[in-house]
């Protein structure tokens, strides 16, 4: 069987102030910034992407980084790995449409309780 993981894509890291921890990751540790749409800022670290985020809600506001999995097809890997056990917060859906590609997410916990994610980036 095939590996469904292909590698990690993106780290997420809460962040308290948005602007200030821009700032640090842009002028401090001199990475690039992507983008920034609503409460996320996204920087490119040699083909690692890093997000800063706000967090949406008391349980994701904890100082832990969140790693996404990228996958290739996030239905299937959603359906394996919930067979398997794994507790899903969320099901596969679409977080940004970005000109002619799509990333979709599906979130879940570890057993310590930690966050991560299955990211998928579909051609439109």
């Amino acid at each position: 069987m095939e590996a469904v993981i292909h590698k990690v894509g993106q780290i997420g890291v809460p962040v308290n102030d948005l602007k200030r921890a821009i700032t640090f990751y842009q002028e401090k540790l001199r990475l690039n910034l992507l983008f920034q749409t609503g409460n996320m800022a996204f920087f490119e670290c040699n083909g690692l992407r890093l997000l800063l985020d706000l967090p949406e809600n008391e349980a994701s506001a904890h100082p832990s980084s969140v790693i996404y999995f990228q996958v290739e097809d996030i239905q299937k890997a959603h359906q394996e790995m919930a067979g398997r056990g794994v507790s899903f917060i969320s099901a596969p859906h679409l977080i940004a449409r970005m000109g002619q590609r799509e990333t979709w997410m599906a979130f879940f916990t570890d057993t310590e309780g930690n966050t991560h994610a299955f990211m998928s980036e579909l051609d439109v």
